[in-house]
């Protein structure tokens, strides 16, 4: 599988400051619409485990274990994210660039 990293920036997660500092979606069908920071597609707080996969395929719930990073959840979902294809969160932007991307082999537990 595909394995890169993100974090809450707005480079990884398309979002800007519109001009009175509020966050706002920068593209997409969303554009110009107010943005939580910080928070997944499920409606929680991205933190460590946070996945971001193709809900087609892995839907909210399923758990991963990824070698180097460990055991996370898929809680939310990305625009360039699809198939066999997973985003895992990082506190950091340096944390997530360096992480890369990688093909690795995932274990997965999907919800019943």
């Amino acid at each position: 599988m595909v394995v890169t990293g993100y974090c809450k920036c707005g480079e990884c997660c398309g979002w800007k400051r519109n001009w009175y500092g509020r966050p706002v979606y920068a593209y997409g069908s969303l554009k110009g619409k107010r943005k939580k920071v910080g928070v997944t597609a499920r409606g929680t707080r991205a933190r460590k485990g946070t996945i971001a996969a193709d809900r087609s395929r892995y839907p909210f719930g399923t758990v991963m274990f990824v070698e180097g990073y460990g055991y996370g959840t898929v809680e939310d979902v990305g625009g360039a994210i699809k198939g066999e294809h997973i985003d895992l969160y990082f506190y950091s932007h340096k944390q997530a660039k360096s992480w890369g991307k990688k093909i690795q082999n995932v274990k997965v537990w999907k919800p019943n």
